[in-house]
């Protein structure tokens, strides 16, 4: 099927053809899901768009005139897609937000997910930070017994610039953080 053109597919598919509908998808469907990432939405929105741009071409096939550009055709969609979630967001008001902030001794399932998903934003973040940076901060984290002559020679920054360079990283982070959706104080 896949030396098949888009537009022989598509009339195939516009004729109940299974097998064509599956070969679109197939060859579509990275493209549709790039575009969705690439509009910086969750995965379930990404998925939703994803799902809305397909069923949108399941109901419209019949009216697009030159086949072969089926591809821009379902960027331009996927993008139009992406616009209205993004759109919708802006108007939603969360009335349940999500409590990231997991106490340590809490082993349930939820809390451990909370925990990993946490985790991960703070690792993504962390590995955006400067070699300067993740070195001083993985040091402190890890090595709390150095003192601030030790940490500035293995970082190499003067001793008097510790403290500063260390109040920078972490507001970096936060700031990091905020971008990738944690809210503040959730790292604790």
């Amino acid at each position: 099927m896949d030396t098949l053109s888009t537009t022989d597919l598509l009339h195939d598919a516009l004729g109940g053809g299974q097998a064509a509908w599956r070969e679109l998808v197939g060859r579509y469907a990275p493209l549709v899901w790039q575009i969705a990432r690439a509009h910086r939405l969750s995965l379930a929105d990404a998925a939703d768009v994803s799902q809305n741009t397909w069923i949108t071409l399941a109901e419209k096939a019949g009216t697009i005139r030159t086949p072969e550009r089926l591809g821009a055709w379902l960027a331009t969609t996927a993008r139009r897609e992406c616009l209205r979630v993004i759109g919708a967001r802006s108007r939603e008001v969360s009335t349940d937000q999500v409590e990231w902030i997991v106490q340590r001794d809490d082993y349930s399932p939820e809390a451990a997910v909370l925990r990993s998903d946490r985790d991960d934003l703070l690792w993504r973040a962390f590995e955006q930070l400067s070699q300067r940076c993740r070195s001083l901060l993985g040091l402190m984290a890890f090595a709390p017994e150095l003192n601030y002559a030790q940490l500035a020679k293995a970082v190499g920054v003067a001793n008097a610039s510790v403290s500063t360079t260390r109040a920078r990283c972490l507001d970096l982070l936060r700031r990091k953080l905020a971008v990738f959706g944690m809210p503040e104080g959730a790292t604790g």
